[in-house]
């Protein structure tokens, strides 16, 4: 028995050993396409990663640029409102001013500017007094005050009923106060 039993074992051995080799083949094959298939995605996942960095990276700029241009907005913003305080304050300075010369052009006399009066015997142009202008051609009230060294309000207060948008040539005009 003991021969008989050694040869269907020993022939059972080796188609065991064979199908056991087929099956570790098999497996192995499986194994490599798999792990092919994984090399793959991790692949495809490794570019998708450095796109996502790429983007990220370009975010990052995109978020500083948006930073200093909003610091630059915020900055001209500020700017900006000053500019107009300061307008609106010279705006209202001028106001005050202005408020000031019609009042006290309201509050005095109108009187009727001298005319002047040749003399016998003089040569037809007339000869300023002592605190006095004789008007000419193309004076203004701005050039009169500057040329005889006084300001424009000073002027006009010496001289109430005059209208200073027209002057006539030879008028006199007072360069003090009475």
């Amino acid at each position: 028995m003991d021969t008989i039993s050694r040869e269907s074992n020993s022939s059972i051995l080796p188609i065991g050993a064979l199908i056991a080799g087929v099956l570790g083949l098999l497996l192995a094959v499986f194994a490599l396409f798999r792990l092919s298939t994984a090399n793959q995605a991790i692949a495809t996942q490794n570019e998708q990663l450095a796109r996502v960095e790429s983007m990220e990276a370009q975010v990052r700029q995109a978020v500083t640029a948006s930073e200093k241009a909003g610091t630059s907005v915020n900055t001209l913003a500020r700017q900006t409102q000053e500019s107009f305080n300061t307008v609106a304050a010279e705006f209202g300075k001028i106001n005050n001013e202005l408020a000031k010369i019609q009042e006290s052009a309201k509050a005095a006399p109108r009187a009727a500017a001298p005319t002047p009066t040749a003399s016998a015997g003089s040569t037809g142009s007339a000869v300023a007094g002592p605190n006095e202008y004789i008007v000419k051609s193309g004076d203004t009230g701005v050039r009169i005050a500057r040329e005889a060294g006084i300001s424009l309000s000073d002027l006009m207060a010496a001289n109430p009923g005059v209208n200073w948008n027209s002057l006539r040539v030879g008028q006199r005009l007072n360069l003090t106060r009475p």
